[in-house]
């Protein structure tokens, strides 16, 4: 069954530009049933999103700035949010934006069982980062859109972005999921990651999946193991 997913975007706090990218990788993770933009539409800063919204079928929410500096658009999305919960129409929701103040939602939609996909800009603090069961940086679907930054495929290339810690996060979820032998299923290692770091993406690095950044790094064995359930084989990591 496909996953029905409420799609709530914070006009706000995120670049119009990379909507056509966010929209198809949204599509992996569910069907957004529900989609919806939050902002005040009578400011001049908010005209481009005109195209976009039109191109997307993204539904526009009209929330007047009250007070100054105080943000409405916050409140309304999450009124919206929680009456979307109630309906029972979605399985999970996906929250746009960079603002930490969507943490208690993220966690509250959570704790109803819903699904939570995060995104935002890299400048998104932490705790609504964490708060979400994964969360994807708007900086990777740039990247996608401008094309400008070529995917590493080949096990000899290095990246510097692959720190320690990194290394360690892989290292110990390879340790916790593997068997006797000291082998894991490299599926169930990417959800621990997943799980252990929401913001966690192959692509932050410059790879396009999780296999060719562990051969990348020289610190893993990997092993190809048939598949009796389908033609394509599993692929299996140890820590050497």
């Amino acid at each position: 069954m496909n996953t029905n997913l409420a799609v709530l975007i914070d006009a706000d706090n995120i670049p119009a530009t990379p909507v056509k990218e966010m929209m198809e990788e949204i599509a992996k993770y569910g069907n957004p049933t529900i989609k919806r933009i939050y902002g005040d539409w009578t400011r001049p800063h908010l005209a481009k999103w005109k195209d976009v919204l039109l191109e997307n079928a993204i539904t526009p929410i009209q929330q007047y700035a009250y007070t100054t500096g105080k943000n409405a658009t916050d409140s309304a999305m999450i009124i919206d949010a929680m009456d979307i919960l109630y309906t029972d129409k979605v399985d999970g929701f996906c929250l746009v934006s960079s603002d930490s103040d969507f943490t208690k939602l993220a966690t509250r939609l959570r704790e109803a069982g819903m699904q939570v996909l995060g995104i935002g800009e890299k400048k998104t603090p932490t705790p609504f980062i964490v708060a979400c069961d994964r969360f994807i940086f708007i900086e990777v679907l740039r990247k996608k859109q401008k094309q400008s930054a070529p995917v590493k495929n080949n096990d000899n290339d290095k990246n510097d972005d692959i720190t320690p810690k990194v290394i360690r996060l892989i290292q110990s979820s390879i340790s916790d999921m593997s068997d006797d032998d000291g082998w894991a299923f490299l599926g169930d290692v990417g959800s621990l990651i997943q799980k252990k770091r929401p913001s966690f993406d192959s692509r932050n690095y410059g790879f396009d999946k999780l296999t060719p950044m562990i051969k990348s790094i020289g610190l893993f064995d990997i092993e190809q193991r048939e598949n009796s359930k389908s033609r394509h084989k599993l692929i299996y990591v140890k820590n050497k």
